[in-house]
């Protein structure tokens, strides 16, 4: 009975013992946050720089374009939640959606490691001359995760439960930014966000590989959230630019007038101008 009772102590320390180390791990107030972000503002205007002041000019885009799409390089939890070949892999899927446009020669991911050395619009300019684009979209993004325990989580002390009971409740909020310049005139053309939010329950033992899981398909989701408002907002550009409301005139890249941002149609109207004014290719203008 002795050696029975000094067994049970025993067990009892190290459960204690086990219990306080826990509750070290995810601190006092029973839950572990961390966070990671990237600031377009921050990137294009380090150390509290001031965007220059307005000339009144108005920029001008030649059509077709060339478009570079990039992650903002972050910050805070190794720099981002996320592997340069899985943002390799989301921004493929977001050229995706674009590279088919009338009005674009290429889409181009510009990989995230181009951008760092140098802040600012002199980190756009270096990648526009090494891939010759005249555009940039820029994707930012914030993401906390937040581990906390629930209630059925004092069963961890029993060892079994790390493995079997689900006491630990994983919460990730990621919202996910993407802002359109031009990169000459470092003209903000139009911006796109997209947000998502999840909640899972995981025992001790899976919950730091399902806290990684679920910051990757969050940030997945919200990407797709932010695409659908991106080819949204782009609609809403191409009316302000027939209205002659957007912050840039678009030309014709053979250097003619200003004309209606008809993206879709816009290759078809000029062979059909060329055909009026021809006839056939090469033959002398009708009067």
């Amino acid at each position: 009975m002795r050696i029975l009772g000094l067994s049970f102590l025993l067990a009892l320390a190290l459960a204690l013992t086990g219990c306080e180390a826990l509750s070290g791990y995810w601190g006092g107030d029973g839950a572990q946050r961390t966070g990671a972000s990237s600031s377009v503002v921050e990137f294009l205007y380090p150390d509290g720089a001031v965007p220059p002041e307005p000339t009144g000019a108005v920029p001008e885009i030649r059509l077709p374009i060339t478009v570079g799409l990039a992650f903002v390089p972050g910050r805070g939890a190794a720099l981002g939640p996320l592997s340069e070949a899985q943002k390799t892999a989301l921004l493929e899927q977001v050229r995706a959606k674009f590279v088919t446009e009338d009005y674009v020669t290429d889409i181009v991911v510009v990989p995230e490691t181009y951008l760092r050395g140098s802040d600012g619009f002199n980190a756009l300019d270096r990648a526009a001359r090494m891939y010759r684009l005249d555009v940039m979209a820029l994707v930012s993004y914030d993401q906390l995760s937040t581990s906390s325990e629930k209630k059925s989580s004092f069963w961890y002390w029993t060892v079994v439960g790390a493995y079997l009971v689900e006491g630990t409740r994983n919460e990730v909020q990621t919202l996910v930014d993407t802002a359109v310049f031009d990169i000459p005139s470092q003209t903000l053309l139009f911006r796109a966000a997209g947000t998502d939010r999840v909640t899972k329950d995981a025992t001790m033992v899976d919950s730091p590989q399902q806290m990684r899981t679920t910051q990757a398909s969050s940030f997945g989701r919200a990407m797709d959230d932010m695409t659908a408002n991106l080819q949204r907002e782009l609609a809403v550009f191409k009316e302000r630019v027939k209205e002659q409301k957007a912050p840039v005139q678009v030309v014709k890249a053979e250097g003619g007038g200003a004309g209606a941002w008809d993206f879709g149609a816009l290759g078809i109207a000029l062979l059909a101008f060329a055909w009026r004014r021809t006839g056939r290719p090469g033959a002398p203008a009708r009067d």
